[in-house]
């Protein structure tokens, strides 16, 4: 009988009440499932100290106890920043932050997150400034524009918004590699070669319209490995990043100095432990496991992936736009979060999109989630297809210990988080193809 009292209570509170009380227990029950998650995969990093059978023969304990020693670190500064930030957003929620600092400022300015591993504090802080400058001359000219048209759009201004901004997110798509990415990383052609003429036989063998193929310095930013392809129609042009090819990892050249080994051809002259030791540190892939990446990754583009993707996208932006108009009118909406007397349509897009459609976006997230992880596992069936599974193997292997990726994972946490299969999963659905 209290509990249907306390519940007709707060079905008699005033509508602005309501709002901002269902968006703080959403906003903790989001952060203790979060929290839930990440303790059981923390679990798993504690009480799993030795390699897993699977892959007994193919990783050495150095490199497991490593990178379980750097998931825990990760995990221990995941939950008192996650802690941290939760508190903070309820704070400035319940002593009226919003508004106070729209008094103040009148805009709301983005902030530059720590990337991954970047080598001097130096080139992070020239980074950091480069990348507070780009974003300022998109981010400024986009919102300001976007905001005009929902000023003077109309009862259909929702249209002309995602008309808007798909037209900005495909420039950006087009001019990023070209123009915006080599103003942090150095770009430059792979040289003519074996491997630049495998990578042109095994596009041409499945139709994909290369142009140009490129090697991105990106070892001065991170240690991980990456490939990726760009461009619309009869342009496409793929990318390697310096830490998948074996032969061009700055790591390797600092190991072979390290261990005495001279640039001979297959480490002629040297023993026996310490070709094992540097084979063991070395990173990055052969040519061969290079190709079975990039038929990974072209698998993508054959299979429709990125088109799906694409369209997914601005359907669920059209959707966003459509919700938004119906709500901006709304002035429960702007009192819920202190704003009595006013209606800034800045503010409209901040409470809309990050508050209200917060139950929405956790459920699509996931769902996207899932739709990813089958778009990997078929991604990698087609590479099976060009007879790569082997390399593929041995290269996903590879590129999960130059990632520092912890091979076990809990089945609940990896099932909501992970957008690519656990390791071993992979490596169990190309096992087959493998001994074939």
């Amino acid at each position: 009988m209290g509990m249907w009292a306390s519940l007709d209570a707060m079905w008699e509170m005033p509508a602005e009440k309501r709002i901002f009380g269902a968006v703080l227990l959403f906003s903790w029950t989001v952060y203790l499932w979060e929290t839930f998650l990440a303790q059981r995969q923390r679990r798993i990093y504690k009480t799993t100290t030795h390699v897993p059978l699977e892959l007994g023969q193919i990783m050495d304990s150095e490199t497991f106890e490593k990178s379980r020693l750097y998931q825990l670190d990760k995990s221990t500064f995941s939950f008192w920043s996650g802690l941290y930030s939760e508190i903070e957003g309820t704070l400035i929620l319940l002593f009226g932050g919003i508004p106070y600092l729209w008094r103040l400022s009148g805009r709301f300015c983005g902030y530059a997150g720590f990337g991954p591993e970047y080598e001097t504090l130096g080139f992070f802080m020239k980074d950091a400034v480069k990348k507070f400058i780009v974003t300022q001359c998109i981010l400024l000219p986009v919102s300001s524009l976007l905001l005009y048209i929902i000023k003077i759009g109309g009862d259909y201004f929702f249209i002309y918004a995602w008309l808007f901004t798909l037209v900005v997110s495909l420039v950006l798509v087009t001019i990023y590699a070209d123009y915006i990415a080599p103003l942090f990383d150095k770009f430059t052609p792979l040289p003519e070669g074996k491997l630049k003429q495998e990578i042109e036989v095994m596009a041409k063998s499945i139709d994909f319209p290369l142009t140009k193929v490129y090697v991105v310095e990106g070892s001065k930013r991170s240690s991980h490995s990456n490939a990726y392809f760009y461009g619309f129609f009869k342009n496409k042009r793929i990318v390697l990043f310096d830490t998948l090819l074996e032969e061009y990892s700055v790591l390797n050249k600092a190991i072979l100095e390290e261990s005495g080994v001279e640039a001979r051809k297959d480490g002629e002259g040297d023993s026996e432990e310490i070709k094992a030791n540097v084979k063991n540190k070395k990173q990055g892939c052969k040519n061969e496991e290079v190709l079975a990446v990039l038929g990974h990754e072209l698998g993508h583009w054959k299979l429709g992936h990125t088109v799906k993707n694409i369209i997914i996208s601005q359907m669920n932006s059209f959707l966003c736009f459509f919700l938004f108009a119906v709500l901006i009118g709304r002035k429960e909406l702007f009192s819920a979060f202190g704003f009595y007397n006013s209606q800034p349509t800045l503010i409209g897009l901040l409470i809309i999109f990050q508050f209200i459609f917060s139950p929405y976006n956790e459920v699509l997230s996931f769902c996207l989630t899932v739709l990813s992880r089958r778009f990997e596992f078929q991604a990698d069936a087609f590479a099976k297809k060009l007879g790569k599974a082997k390399d593929l193997y041995s290269a996903l292997i590879k590129l999960n210990k130059d990632n520092l990726g912890f091979p076990v994972s809990d089945w609940l946490f990896s099932m909501w988080h992970y957008s690519h299969p656990p390791l071993l999963e992979r490596l169990q659905a190309l096992e087959s193809s493998k001994q074939d």
